[in-house]
């Protein structure tokens, strides 16, 4: 009965959580909210809402608490073998990681799940909730569909990265209001996808037709079909891939152009400004309300708290080996100092100099925060249009043929990077030379060498079954072999096991209608 009381208040804690809102989506928790009296007015139903912007899900990718290891979605990069933490022996799942050795280690592994998992359901059941009552209170009703609208993204982006993680899970979609049905089993993958699909067309179609960064930083209809063109990506719906992606495509989102190739290029645009129409969803920062947390530090290796006073630790939580560089030929702008990557910082107020033979991430460098104020406030992209661009490429190209339209996207991608002036109608006359398959996988190429700071490589190893193998002395050359035996990026060889990562021990005994991850030493 005890375990029962405590899951109830847990419930209770998720469901009613409230945020106030401003110019600046802010959380302001309020105590002692019961459910007779929370969804009574408009404003309740904004704050429930609310809060789901900074719970669940987007946590796992925006938010840097910890000087030694990055959001907990970095660690996933870890599994590929061509990532790292500089401190993997006290932040032992990056070396287990890495390793592939998490079945192992499932005490280790155990204590990140359980976070994942618990905050994730969390967000869930605000989101269910959000979505029983709304329609039960008085208010306008273009403002009543749009919270319920919003939910129902949260609620899929939610259910989206835990299945991505576990596989088939628990699939509550009413709101815990008594201890009925507390307890469910794993849920086949398919059924939660549907689930999925149909919030976010909802989404899709109610939601505002706004850029995010216009749009009071509130999810938009392409921030839902972006998502949604993911979720059908991931299953290997092409055809409903290109669909949806194309409401993203036909936006006023674009890329970042250049103003110059040095700290005027598009990539420097996209590591210091937070209104860019590229940036179709963001986990918002603030300097007073909520800051960047720990992500300038990740810049650096250790050494750079002898060039800084702003941060009392540096430390490279997550960084590519020097052979994941190899992805990038020498004339590749994205390769250049200053970047993506740095080896060499001059500190310009003091004149010390930080220097690694690894890389650092220029593109993680908050100049503000680490040389004088020592809080971030760079907004953390979920979602660009560069993304947007590379599954539309794919999308099109395996579910209808390597269009002009299919090689137009990657053709962007390419021409942006290219230090050589190369413009994309060359590109596009170029790529459309190659055979489908040829082509989807100079998309997956791109992908590595454009989303690698951003946590998104594990996914694409999961849903194409193939690993990228980049080469040890030709720079630009990666192959692809199927993922079940290849040899990782640190030499370890994948097995059928190391796909999902495990429920953990707790939840296991909580639960007793769930049954233990297949491969992993309980």
């Amino acid at each position: 009965m005890r375990t029962k009381n405590i899951v109830f208040a847990l419930m209770c804690a998720g469901l009613f959580g409230t945020s106030s809102c401003s110019s600046f989506l802010e959380e302001g928790p309020r105590a002692q909210v019961t459910l007779s009296d929370f969804y009574q007015n408009e404003a309740q139903a904004l704050e429930n809402v609310t809060t789901l912007y900074r719970m669940g899900a987007p946590v796992r990718y925006g938010v840097a608490s910890s000087a030694y290891i990055g959001p907990t979605a970095s660690i996933n990069s870890f599994l590929t073998g061509y990532f790292s933490n500089d401190y993997e022996g006290q932040e032992l799942i990056s070396m287990y990681s890495r390793q592939l050795t998490r079945q192992q280690n499932i005490r280790i592994v155990s204590n990140t799940m359980n976070g994942i998992w618990a905050d994730s359901y969390r967000a869930i059941n605000v989101a269910n909730g959000a979505i029983k009552h709304i329609p039960n209170i008085g208010m306008p009703e273009n403002t009543q569909r749009r919270l319920v609208a919003e939910a129902k993204f949260f609620r899929a982006f939610n259910y989206f990265y835990l299945v991505k993680t576990f596989g088939a899970i628990p699939f509550p979609t009413e709101p815990y209001e008594s201890l009925d049905n507390v307890f469910l089993p794993r849920t086949p993958e398919e059924q939660i996808y549907a689930l999925m699909e149909e919030d976010l067309r909802e989404a899709v179609e109610i939601l505002p037709d706004a850029l995010f960064t216009n749009n009071g930083f509130r999810v938009t209809r392409y921030v839902a079909a972006m998502a949604l063109a993911n979720v059908y990506l991931q299953q290997g719906k092409y055809a409903d891939a290109a669909t949806s992606i194309r409401e993203v495509t036909n936006s006023a989102h674009a890329l970042a152009q250049h103003d110059d190739l040095a700290l005027g290029s598009a990539y420097n645009k996209l590591r210091t400004e937070d209104n860019l129409t590229e940036a179709i969803y963001s986990y918002e920062f603030n300097e007073t309300i909520s800051n960047s947390g720990r992500w300038p530090g990740y810049a650096f290796s250790s050494s750079a708290t002898a060039v800084f006073g702003t941060y009392a630790i540096f430390e490279r939580v997550f960084g590519p080996t020097n052979r994941f560089l190899n992805v990038y030929e020498d004339d590749d702008l994205r390769i250049q100092p200053n970047q993506f990557y740095h080896w060499e910082y001059t500190n310009p107020e003091n004149g010390r100099t930080w220097r690694s033979a690894t890389a650092g991430i220029w593109y993680y460098h908050d100049e503000e925060a680490v040389l004088r104020t020592g809080i971030g406030t760079k907004d953390w992209n979920i979602y660009r249009y560069a993304e947007a661009l590379l599954i539309a490429a794919e999308a099109i190209a395996k579910s209808e043929s390597v269009t002009a339209e299919a090689a137009g996207y990657l053709a962007e991608i390419k021409a942006r990077a290219d230090m050589n002036g190369k413009d994309v109608a060359s590109y596009i006359t170029e790529l459309q030379r190659l055979s489908p398959d040829e082509f989807v996988k100079e998309v997956w190429r791109e992908r590595l060498r454009e989303l690698p700071l951003e946590f998104k490589m594990w996914d694409d190893c999961l849903r194409t079954r193939m690993f990228p193998v980049v080469s040890a002395t030709e720079k630009g050359t990666v192959d692809f072999v199927p993922l079940i035996g290849a040899q990782s990026g640190s030499g370890a060889t994948f097995k059928e096991s190391d796909l999902l990562w495990p429920i953990s021990m707790d939840e296991l005994q909580r639960n007793p209608e769930l049954t233990p991850t297949e491969g992993y030493q309980y």
